[in-house]
């Protein structure tokens, strides 16, 4: 797959649909690489007439990885110092922007993803046409709180071996996988071992945790956002509490608002039609 030049680093992606279409670019939450938006999701996004990017954020799946930087402590988070910010990452996004041509691109990120696409609109605006922030929060602790169970699977030891490390990833998504669309025991066995052949990198994610522990509360810088959004989350998401979602769409000037029943901290296969509607949307509001 290319990789793009940006913002320093070497960020691996893969475009679908026409590329004289409308870009989107999806942005991928902590830790997860760019498959975590499925290849049958950013097809059924370009079939609406999109030019669709995905992909991986620094620290993660095959762009650069940062161990110079040293690796955060899990038990001492909250005192450790972040390498780097959200607003590092949104700028990486934006040298996605350059390296690919996009002037300016609707942007759609889910949980860290949605935390950097509101960085984007704070840092950005001019380069954004719409944005979707889906189950993710404003920064203000008193919203979108982690459930004990949630938080555990974060600061977890990672496993030592490919065998444990599924076993791993899998009852991980037990714990914060959507109780109204459970996925199969296979699915979540082959969602696994992709992206522990893929890619697996602990360290990152730990780097990437302590950018969202150490940010701002963007509440504030939101309500001057100008820019055609919806918010989406899961009424049943212990990642991050709906209330995040609340949050989020309630600090944005005209945000639509999408709460999905049954759905926790993924993206579930029924809920497909009903969040690319919602990205649509936001898309139209732009256009119009």
């Amino acid at each position: 797959m290319p990789r793009a030049k940006a913002n320093g680093l070497d960020l691996e992606y893969e475009a679908f649909g026409d590329p004289a279409h409308p870009p989107i670019v999806l942005v991928m939450g902590l830790g997860a690489q760019m498959v975590t938006w499925e290849t049958e999701f950013c097809e059924l996004l370009a079939e609406h007439g999109f030019h669709v990017v995905r992909f991986d954020n620094r620290d993660c799946g095959l762009s650069t990885w940062l161990d110079e930087l040293g690796t955060p402590d899990p038990a001492d988070l909250r005192q450790a110092e972040a390498p780097y910010s959200l607003s590092d990452l949104a700028d990486d996004v934006v040298g996605l922007f350059d390296a690919l041509g996009f002037a300016k691109a609707h942007v759609v990120g889910t949980s860290m993803g949605g935390m950097i696409v509101q960085r984007l609109a704070l840092d950005h605006p001019d380069r954004l046409l719409s944005l979707t922030s889906i189950m993710s929060t404003t920064g203000d602790p008193a919203v979108g709180q982690t459930s004990p169970a949630a938080l555990a699977t974060l600061t977890q030891p990672p496993a030592r071996t490919r065998e444990a490390a599924i076993e791993q990833s899998i009852a991980n998504y037990r714990t914060t996988g959507s109780p109204g669309y459970p996925a199969s025991e296979e699915y979540l066995r082959h969602k696994a071992t992709r992206a522990y052949d893929r890619a697996v990198h602990p360290a990152g994610t730990m780097r990437q945790l302590m950018a969202i522990l150490t940010a701002a509360d963007r509440t504030e810088g939101l309500r001057e956002v100008r820019l055609p959004a919806v918010v989406v989350h899961g009424d049943a998401d212990q990642m991050i509490d709906v209330t995040g979602g609340k949050a989020t769409a309630a600090a944005i000037a005209d945000a639509e608002l999408v709460i999905l029943p049954g759905m926790g901290h993924d993206l579930p296969e029924p809920l497909w039609p009903e969040l690319v509607a919602a990205i649509v949307r936001a898309t139209e509001r732009a256009a119009g």
